[in-house]
This record gives C-alpha cells, structure tokens and sequence, in this order.
C-alpha cells in the first residue's frame, strides 16, 4: 500500500495549481472588499446604494473569499506536508498568511458592522486597509520564490 505522502506527492502540481488559483480569488476579495467599505462610507444609511453595497459586500465575502480562504489553507497544507521545513522562510510566509487570515476577519466583522448601519470608521481608514493584504502579499511572494534564508 502506497504511503500517504506519496500520494500527496503525486498530486502535488495539482494541489500546487488549486492552491495559487484559490489565492488568487483570495487576494482578489481581500483587495476588493475594502474598495466596496470606502464607497459604503459615502452612501446614506439605509439608501438604495446602501443596501446594494450590502448585498455585494456579503456575496464576496460569502461566496469568493471565504472558500477561497479555506480552499488556499486546505491545499497549502497539503502541500505542507511534504514540504521541508527547514528553511526559514517558510516560517515567515507561513506567519504572513496567519497574519492574511486575521485581516479576512477583520474584513468580515467589518461588514457586519455595515450590515448593522453601524459603521464609525472613515472612508481613509478603509483604504489604508487595502494597502494591507498588498504588503503581505509581496513579502509571502517574496519568500516563496526569492527563499532568502
């Protein structure tokens, strides 16, 4: 009976190309979403631009970024498990995407804090919000194909 790293080793590619597409839609929501905030915050409680904006926000939310989430952790960690993990900076990528996951939550507890008109945060706040998941996504790039150390 074949082991089963050997199994995820003969579907590493497969589980590689799953998981960089996921990202993609990960990443796509993660910038995405904060855009929809800084409109919301223009747009009068209650307003019909309001509510589409609601409607948006939990879709992408719902439908695109949390199963991309899930999808990019399952078949990261797939790849994991046969991954040396010597190297350090498969510690770093692997803290950036902690620290990426976190910021989805803070993005969703966010619209539900639209969702309840009850918003207090500026349109500027939400925008220097996008600029996080760009950061972390240059310095997880960085160590997946630069590996510094």
């Amino acid at each position: 009976m074949e082991a089963i790293s050997d199994k995820i080793n003969d579907w590493y590619l497969w589980f590689k190309w799953l998981h960089v597409v996921s990202v993609i839609a990960w990443m796509a929501g993660l910038l995405y979403l904060p855009r929809l905030f800084v409109y919301h915050c223009a747009a009068t409680a209650g307003s019909e631009l309001s509510e589409t904006l609601k409607v948006m926000e939990r879709r992408l939310l719902r439908a695109i970024m949390n199963p991309a989430m899930v999808s990019a952790w399952v078949f990261g960690g797939l790849m994991l498990s046969v991954q040396d993990w010597a190297g350090g900076w498969l510690h770093v990528k692997l803290a950036a995407v902690v620290v990426m996951s976190y910021h989805h939550h803070l993005q969703a507890r966010w619209r539900k804090d639209f969702e309840a008109d009850r918003n207090k945060r500026s349109a500027r706040f939400y925008r220097l919000q996008n600029e996080v998941p760009t950061v972390l996504m240059l310095l997880i790039v960085l160590m997946v194909i630069v590996k510094p150390f």
